[in-house]
């Protein structure tokens, strides 16, 4: 038995719809632009660079969303979660659908300005986008309930007012081709995360503000932002 130096943190997890299961994530992956967001150089169709956020900035997407310290431009980012059940490496695109286990609805939540900052000077994004709460994500739904989702609205309103809508179906990427191309970089391993980027649309949070998120026939979730927090 592996004697640890001192006890481990609890493993991050998910709950699963309709099950007493949780799911155990490994690593979340984040693709950038995934959307058409009308600037032409964006309408290039090259496979999006990834971005990654540790297990622990998962958090269940109900009651409030911390406001992050450091930054004065908090933003939104609504996204469709696939979470892999079978890992694996060099997957074809004609058989990356076996390896999803479940899929959910998530926030990218993002320190703008730092991200920004970071991106002006060449660095890593990880302190605009790694910190902890930065991904709510919703129970995650298995495909044995709901099948592959293709097509239908991916939306987001804050205070009820629209702020993102697009369809699944208007991504450049598909579910399939995201998968395969990943895994031509690193292996896939079950409990790993895709967050598969975001419409256009995106803005700033203000603490108080209510932010409403779903995607038609999968799931939608409902938070406040708290408060910012003292300096």
């Amino acid at each position: 038995m592996t004697q640890f130096a001192f006890t481990p943190m609890p493993a991050p997890s998910l709950p699963i719809t309709g099950s007493d299961q949780r799911f155990p994530i490994a690593r979340v992956f984040c693709l950038g632009r995934n959307y058409p967001w009308g600037d032409a150089k964006d309408q290039v169709r090259e496979f999006a660079r990834y971005f990654m956020k540790p297990a622990s900035s998962v958090v269940e997407a109900h009651g409030d969303v911390a406001f992050p310290p450091q930054t004065e431009e908090f933003c939104y980012e609504v996204e469709l979660v696939v979470a892999i059940g079978k890992g694996g490496t060099r997957i074809a695109e004609d058989q990356a659908l076996e390896h999803v286990w479940g899929y959910a609805v998530g926030l990218d939540l993002t320190r703008r300005d730092l991200q920004k900052a970071a991106m002006a000077a060449g660095q890593p994004w990880e302190a605009g986008k790694a910190f902890d709460g930065s991904a709510p994500i919703t129970p995650i739904t298995p495909v044995s309930q709901m099948g592959h989702p293709n097509e239908g609205a991916i939306w987001l309103h804050v205070n009820d007012v629209p702020r993102q809508q697009a369809t699944l179906q208007s991504q450049f990427w598909s579910v399939a081709q995201i998968i395969s191309r990943l895994s031509q970089s690193v292996q896939l391993n079950s409990g790993d995360l895709i967050m598969t980027g975001t419409p256009p649309g995106v803005g700033a949070l203000q603490p108080g503000d209510c932010i409403t998120a779903g995607i038609d026939g999968i799931d939608q979730l409902s938070m406040r932002v708290g408060a910012r927090p003292l300096a």
